[in-house]
């Protein structure tokens, strides 16, 4: 095995920590207090060809591997989370679905410009009824001769305001459970697709999330994405890889609690000396480095299962509740090691902390990551 990043992937590290610490870090704070979108930051991405990171040339994209994907997630994410989910969602359930799913014709309209960051993209699955039972789904879409007619609602969507198109599942037969949802893109601008975020959240206050209301939408008949009745299947097999990009969004939020946590107990003075002189701090921060560095090579690992061509299913749900669990407890340790500073706003980690805690429930919970889990060794 060789753990060693290639040139592309370290060259690729370096321009965006760069980035993150430059563009990305010095307005995290405010954008935290006033929700503010970071569309600037995207704009920068999109001149420097990331928006397309993992796509082929021939869309508009870089041709990089998942690796470098996940880098590119954590570097973002150890500044601002919100920015690296909205990356994270943008790569691996806006683009991904068409690119894996896509005709010809589709990519070519619908994944160059989210390659080339003229919108971003955004999956819509989520249902008030139908979380983590997806198979739930109660969108319907009918076929009308040429038009597929879509109503339905969906909730929780990542970048659906900043998203001119995004796919969409709904049921097109009931009568045949999970093998009758269908997947659609479906343009936001359409009559009676309404978009809403007025969502207040815990964190990832800068990042978009969004309700959206289908009445009577009308696409046409070409807007399929895929195989009818493989919907079900389409969004399982894009929820593995987004959840690299949980993994990496995760390792990202851990290594900066960290990075925090190991400035603040060298400088601290307490007692006569440092905090980072007291055994139970450097044991906190032993294991803080211990579980990123796992949570790390775990995601790595299935990105490059992914990139192999090889099944990555088990080793993704691995790292994604892995990653996300050890995210909490790291930035818990964080509020700790800070005492009363840990707890207010000046010193980041509560925003770090705040964030963190969606990875354990977006794009499948600690529960059904369980599930997945088990159902692949056997169980």
């Amino acid at each position: 095995m060789n753990f060693d990043l290639t040139n592309e992937q370290e060259m690729i590290r370096k321009l965006i920590h760069d980035f993150a610490e430059e563009e990305v870090a010095p307005e995290a704070d405010a954008r935290d207090r006033t929700a503010k979108f970071p569309e600037e930051i995207f704009e920068k991405l999109a001149e420097l060809g990331i928006m397309g990171l993992p796509f082929p040339e021939q869309y508009g994209g870089s041709a990089a591997d998942t690796i470098s994907f996940a880098i590119v997630v954590e570097e973002l994410s150890r500044v601002c989370a919100s920015t690296g989910i909205t990356y994270s969602a943008h790569i691996s359930l806006g683009a991904a679905p068409i690119h894996l799913f896509g005709t010809e014709k589709q990519k070519q309209k619908y994944l160059t410009p989210l390659c080339t960051g003229e919108y971003l993209g955004a999956f819509g699955l989520t249902e008030p009824n139908a979380g983590s039972d997806a198979g739930g789904t109660q969108t319907t879409a009918s076929l009308h001769g040429d038009q597929w007619v879509i109503t339905g609602s969906k909730c929780f969507i990542t970048n659906a305001s900043y998203a001119k198109y995004l796919a969409i599942t709904a049921v097109t037969d009931r009568s045949k459970g999970t093998n009758g949802i269908s997947a659609f893109l479906v343009p936001t601008n359409a009559h009676g697709f309404t978009v809403n975020d007025r969502y207040e959240k815990m964190g990832l206050h800068s990042s978009n999330t969004a309700e959206l209301v289908l009445e009577n939408v009308s696409i046409p008949k070409e807007n399929l994405l895929g195989v009818e009745g493989n919907g079900y299947k389409q969004f399982l097999a894009t929820l593995d890889g987004g959840r690299i990009g949980i993994g990496a969004m995760a390792v990202g939020i851990a290594q900066g609690a960290y990075e925090k946590s190991l400035q603040y107990a060298k400088e601290r003075k307490q007692f006569g000396k440092s905090l980072s002189a007291f055994q139970a701090i450097q044991f906190k921060l032993a294991d803080m480095a211990m579980n990123i560095e796992l949570a790390r090579n775990m995601v790595y690992k299935a990105a490059w299962l992914k990139d192999q061509g090889k099944g990555f299913k088990k080793e993704a749900a691995i790292a994604k509740l892995f990653a996300s669990e050890m995210c909490m407890k790291v930035c818990d340790q964080a509020i700790q090691i800070h005492g009363g500073y840990g707890y207010m706003k000046e010193y980041q980690v509560e925003r770090f902390f705040r964030d963190a805690k969606l990875l354990e429930i977006g794009e499948g919970t600690s529960e059904v990551q369980r599930m997945v889990i088990a159902r692949q060794i056997g169980c």
